[in-house]
């Protein structure tokens, strides 16, 4: 007669093998499986053309190190940041002076101990300029520059018997709003301050330099303005490293023109342990057709033999895609089918032995301190 303890020993026996069968089973699934479409990658051919935007289709070599292709003319786009400098920035008559304007006043007759010759003032945010201790401040905000003139000269008649006064615009606020830093909004405008907001987002540099000027040529005589991209931030491309059952990681990084694969690996500080050696670039393609174009990448060659062939030019939306190992994504699987029924045989082991324990020493067990 088979005892209870034995009897569960018996089906905790056939729970694990069965459970070890399982997980056997489960592992040769997991191993075939990535195998099939690993294969199906394998059998694209390379492609010897690329998609540029801007470029037609099938028209662009492909890009490798030492033989790298142009990029096509940079379009702006959000989250972007330009540098516009104002190099000729004239207002339209009549002008009507305003904060900040730097103007250039000559007094003719003044006293030789505060001479005004030809000196740049800064009119204050209260719209005054300040001709020094012995003459005092004038307003002049909101005045002509002829206007300007009169009220220089007759407020220096208070302490010059015949003061003749030349005043001109040195340099309008409108170059400080204009010159400097402009983030591209969510919207696609950038702010000029007083002059207005223009849409830049789709433009060229040289496209968003004729806006901004066609835009500031309703408030100035002819604008000339400087523009350049400061911050790369709209063209970007991405690694994609699988991490082997314990969450994939996504880095995103600005394209310059320049970088390669071996590139992309060194920003995220190469391969992972839980990586494998295959690596591919996945790049979309135009329209609606949802095709994708495969670049197969033989890693191994490029660092150990410095080859070329397949160290390709990053591209704008390139996915640099690194498949993980499948042993590492095996033992995963495995673990978290496994770990449920593990707990559960567990439970049921630890109450076995305490319910034993109760039996065999049902007033319990005295402590031995070895007195």
């Amino acid at each position: 007669m088979t005892s209870p303890e034995c009897g569960r020993q018996a089906m905790f026996h056939r729970q694990s093998t069965c459970c070890t069968a399982a997980a056997i089973a489960l592992l040769a699934l997991t191993i075939a499986v990535p195998g099939c479409a690993n294969r199906a990658i394998e059998h694209r051919p390379p492609a010897e053309t690329a998609f540029v935007p801007g470029y037609p289709p099938d028209k662009v070599p492909v890009g490798r190190e030492l033989d790298k292709v142009s990029l096509p003319p940079y379009t702006i786009e959000p989250p972007d940041v330009l540098t516009i400098t104002a190099t000729r920035v004239v207002p339209k008559a009549p002008y009507r002076i305003r904060p900040l304007d730097v103007l250039q006043i000559d007094v003719e007759g003044e006293q030789p101990e505060q001479r005004i010759d030809y000196e740049l003032f800064v009119v204050d945010p209260g719209g005054y300029v300040n001709l020094g201790a012995g003459y005092g401040k004038v307003k002049v905000r909101d005045l002509s520059l002829d206007e300007a003139r009169d009220a220089v000269e007759s407020h220096l008649r208070r302490t010059l018997a015949n003061p003749q006064v030349s005043l001109t615009l040195s340099e309008s606020s409108g170059v400080q709003q204009i010159t400097g830093l402009h983030n591209v909004g969510l919207d696609g405008y950038v702010s000029l301050g007083t002059y207005g907001q223009v849409y830049v987002t789709g433009l060229t540099v040289a496209e968003a330099k004729v806006a901004i000027e066609e835009h500031l040529g309703a408030y100035l005589e002819d604008p000339q303005v400087a523009v350049d991209v400061y911050t790369y931030g709209s063209k970007v491309y991405y690694v994609i490293t699988e991490g082997g059952g314990f969450g994939d990681n996504i880095a995103r990084f600005p394209v310059t023109g320049n970088e390669t694969v071996l590139d992309a690996l060194t920003q995220v500080n190469g391969l992972s342990r839980f990586s494998s050696k295959r690596i591919w670039i996945a790049r979309p393609s135009p329209g609606d057709e949802g095709c994708v174009q495969v670049l197969p990448v033989k890693i191994d060659d490029i660092m150990a033999g410095a080859g070329i062939a397949t160290n390709y030019q990053i591209l704008p939306g390139d996915r640099v895609f690194i498949q993980e190992d499948h042993l590492i994504r095996a033992d995963s699987v495995v673990a978290k089918l496994t770990a449920p029924f593990e707990r559960v045989l567990g439970f049921a082991l630890l109450g076995a032995n305490t319910v034993q324990l109760n039996q065999r020493f049902p007033q319990g067990v005295t402590p031995n301190f070895g007195f």
